[in-house]
């Protein structure tokens, strides 16, 4: 079953932490210097919010799932629909190892879609592949719209 996934960049992180705290009707499910996530189960969400040195807003949105079966229903979509992917396996970061794909919308907007494997102690500096592309990074992880968009699109045989 999916969870929809947001991360905003924020600059004050104790000032969010308290004002989501409210919102969502309970503290954070994880809780870093850096760092906060609440696991919301009605509806199926997936909040976090960092102070890591990226503009303030919208980070990336995304889909958490429950398995690499439904993590390669997904991916299999992006695939036959021609967008361009970037894959990540064993990538660390926001506190998680996970294997996952980045897209990006026609806004430039950066979707991940992930199925986490386990927690890390630290944030993360993990970027398989493309952190040897990238002069520049989003706060948690997300690859720059350029850089997904340059990944070839795949045909579906291969």
């Amino acid at each position: 079953m999916k969870r929809f996934h947001v991360h905003v960049a924020v600059d004050d992180l104790d000032a969010n932490i308290r004002f989501y705290s409210a919102v969502f009707g309970s503290p954070p499910t994880v809780e870093k210097p850096d760092y906060a996530k609440w696991m919301i189960e009605e509806p199926r969400l997936n909040f976090a919010i960092s102070n890591r040195g990226a503009k303030t807003g919208l980070d990336h949105l995304g889909f958490q799932v429950d398995s690499d079966e439904e993590l390669g229903e997904l991916r299999q979509k992006a695939a036959d629909a021609e967008i361009a992917a970037l894959d990540q396996l064993q990538s660390e970061c926001c506190y998680a190892r996970s294997d996952k794909y980045w897209i990006t919308d026609p806004q430039g907007i950066a979707w991940e879609t992930y199925h986490m494997l386990g927690a890390v102690e630290i944030y993360g500096t993990d970027m398989p592949k493309a952190a040897e592309l990238a002069a520049e990074r989003a706060a948690c992880c997300a690859p720059k719209p350029n850089l997904i968009n340059a990944v070839p699109k795949r045909s579906s045989c291969c």
